[in-house]
């Protein structure tokens, strides 16, 4: 999923805590599927950061000189700008972009 393209909040907006309610009917089990959804989306950008910077990287062992690359700099500073994972994943959860399932409530019903 292409995370730069999201329209959402870049900081705390109050919500109702309402709407969590409406998908699972649970508020801690609605946290758990965001917070394992944040950290899915956060693991991807950071991989994508990395490999980004890796091209800039240098196989030099010398401390001593630090060059700063201008972009290197620009893509740090657009990724700082990018709305953190927490907030992107309420967005895809409120607008039921997140696919999740409770397998003991499955396996609950099933009996």
């Amino acid at each position: 999923m292409d995370y730069k393209k999201i329209k959402t909040e870049t900081t705390a907006v109050t919500r109702q805590k309402d709407r969590f309610y409406d998908h699972t009917g649970n508020i801690y089990e609605t946290i758990a599927i965001l917070s394992k959804r944040a950290n899915q989306i956060g693991a991807e950008l950071k991989e994508e950061l990395n490999q980004k910077v890796s091209e800039f990287a240098t196989h030099n062992d010398n401390l001593e000189e630090v060059f700063e690359n201008r972009e290197q700099i620009e893509i740090a500073k657009f990724y700082e700008r990018l709305p953190k994972p927490t907030l992107l994943a309420i967005h895809e959860f409120l607008n039921g972009d997140i696919y999740f399932r409770n397998p003991h409530k499955e396996n609950a019903e099933s009996f």
